[in-house]
């Protein structure tokens, strides 16, 4: 049975899937957000068992994410490789310059690659879609300068796109909320320490905690600015809740609890760069 009854989006699927076949085998860089989850699967039905997924366990992501990856290699039996990296051995990287996701992402694929070809794929693909190609994203030059692919946005899906797909397929990531890595919290010339990192991942586990579906929590020094979808803000007009919230990030180290009323939008700590 075709599960999307003709239509655009198969167009897109099936070339997605013939892009990964002409590859002949691929490690698809595996976070178990939206994005690489959906490209690991057509992979995984483009080449079978010559598409692996490689993922990196860092501090940079929850130990949720991280449990979500495994889970989902594990549930539909793809071969993945874990590398444990710390960030804060790449030079420059805890000053939080503005290209820091440069030199992170330089450094990660640089590993995935020699990992990927200790295990015999000819090539490494990522998970970025053609919505980011709108932001400011310096880690997409490291992209290019390793000469990595992108074959979501090779055959031209946008992220709505792709949870629609997912959706179809029966991927449990369809409707998953955004996720960047926790570094993507900080203002830039923010020092960056795996104290501060641990205080934001429990802020933000908290609000989810509390039923918030979307949110970020992000670092102005002692500042956080809550981010979180517009349809949720109405919640935080309830006294208790302030109080909850407020109460709850004083004691995780914040000095000043604020709530940004344009909601959660991705990039926003790029909205200050002037290029």
């Amino acid at each position: 049975m075709n599960p999307f009854g003709g239509s655009n989006l198969e167009e897109k699927y099936e070339r997605l899937k013939d892009y990964l076949s002409g590859l002949k085998s691929a490690a698809i860089a595996f976070s178990g957000g939206v994005d690489s989850t959906f490209l690991l699967f057509a992979a995984k039905e483009a080449l079978g068992n010559r598409a692996i997924a490689i993922t990196a366990n860092s501090d940079l992501f929850p130990e949720r994410e991280h449990k979500e990856a495994l889970d989902f290699a594990k549930k539909y039996h793809m071969k993945q490789i874990v590398f444990d990296v710390d960030e804060f051995e790449i030079e420059g990287f805890a000053n939080n310059p503005e290209n820091r996701c440069y030199l992170c992402k330089k450094t990660i694929f640089s590993q995935i690659k020699k990992l990927a070809k200790e295990n015999g794929a000819l090539y490494v693909a990522e998970g970025s879609n053609m919505d980011d190609n709108g932001d400011y994203r310096p880690g997409m030059k490291a992209i290019a300068e390793l000469e990595i692919k992108s074959p979501l946005r090779q055959v031209g899906l946008y992220k709505e796109e792709i949870r629609e797909l997912s959706k179809k397929l029966g991927l449990p990531t369809w409707e998953k909320p955004s996720f960047a890595c926790l570094a993507s919290r900080f203002v830039y010339g923010e020092k960056i320490t795996r104290e501060k990192l641990q205080i934001v991942g429990k802020a933000e586990q908290f609000l989810l905690d509390l039923g918030f579906r979307q949110v970020r929590v992000r670092l102005h020094h002692n500042i956080a600015r809550i981010e979180t979808d517009s349809f949720e803000l109405d919640r935080f007009l309830n006294k208790e809740m302030r109080e909850l919230v407020n109460n709850r990030l004083k004691e995780l180290g914040f000095q000043y609890i604020s709530l940004d009323l344009q909601g959660y939008r991705t990039g926003s700590m790029n909205e200050v760069i002037i290029e």
